[in-house]
């Protein structure tokens, strides 16, 4: 990634998450009020929930800053890897998050203390909630793609699934409140149900984050579709060359790496197989943007 096209991405990058550390401060706090006023552990849920997202963003924040920033003395690969563990933390705290709502949930259940107040705010609450993250998560998830951040991404998914599971409590406050109005004081029951709807939803995303950022850790292979198109553009230019072997391909962050052993014929000169590097270089950079490139050149195997 070209040093310019660096700076571009990590100013926007910090922007994106500056964006979501402020949504996700209004929001925690107003879900925190709401659900101490009206003793709704589903809403309460949602308050932690946020507060997740919250850590999440501010995780992500510092994590942009830092991977972003270029190989050094002491990481010669770069720090594409700090978003990578920040997307493994934010996985499992979302995964932590579920265990909190369930137990809560359960605990009010067994109890039998359910009784909501005005489920009307809630409503209200819970609709400005799934409005604002509707419009964070959309940007974070644009952001995320241009510069190819898997910390925003994870944030995105934070948000996303927050907007799912404060549409299932607006609703359920709603019928809540129709319940009440009717006088079917069982409606009340519904709350910590809901509750455990929202922690069985997020608990898909939190997983989809660990698996994806763990990949990225123990440097699993890029995904099989663009290790594919790699072997088809270096598959169209045998006739230049004798073959290629030992394709490595992983991913750190942002960043992805590709280096493999190119074979020409022995009796091609240093200088053209230079320009036959160089010729293939640009052509992967085409189909893999901002990916770091190593080729080894070695003469034809006798056996090739």
């Amino acid at each position: 990634m070209s040093p310019t096209r660096g700076a571009a991405a990590r100013l926007k990058a910090a922007r994106a998450a500056r964006t979501s550390v402020f949504s996700n401060i209004f929001l925690t706090g107003g879900k925190l009020a709401a659900g101490l006023f009206t003793g709704s552990v589903s809403i309460l849920s949602e308050a932690l929930h946020s507060g997740l997202d919250l850590a999440a963003a501010v995780m992500a924040l510092l994590a942009v800053r830092k991977g972003r920033e270029p190989a050094d003395a002491d990481h010669n690969f770069g720090h594409g890897k700090y978003e990578s563990m920040s997307g493994l933390a934010e996985g499992l705290l979302i995964l932590a998050a579920v265990g909190l709502i369930v137990w809560g949930a359960v605990g009010r259940l067994l109890s039998g203390e359910t009784e909501i107040r005005a489920p009307l705010l809630g409503v209200l609450v819970m609709g400005i909630s799934a409005a604002v993250n509707v419009f964070v998560s959309r940007m974070l998830f644009r952001v995320s793609k241009e510069t190819d951040s898997v910390a925003l991404e994870a944030d995105a998914w934070h948000l996303r699934t927050d907007v799912w599971t404060s549409v299932g409590v607006l609703a359920g406050m709603a019928v809540i409140a129709i319940g009440t109005w009717a006088g079917f004081a069982e409606v009340h029951h519904l709350d910590p149900i809901v509750a455990i709807g929202v922690a069985i939803v997020i608990t898909r995303a939190a997983l989809d984050i660990t698996r994806r950022a763990y990949n990225h850790l123990v440097d699993r292979s890029l995904p099989a579709a663009e290790v594919e198109s790699i072997q088809s553009l270096l598959r169209e230019h045998y006739p230049e060359l004798s073959g290629y072997h030992s394709l490595r391909t992983r991913q750190a962050g942002p960043e992805r790496y590709i280096d493999l052993h190119l074979e020409v014929p022995g009796e091609r000169s240093v200088a053209h197989s230079h320009i036959l590097c160089d010729h293939l270089e640009k052509d992967l950079q085409r189909i893999i943007p901002g990916a770091e490139i190593l080729i080894h050149v070695e003469p034809k195997r006798e056996n090739g």
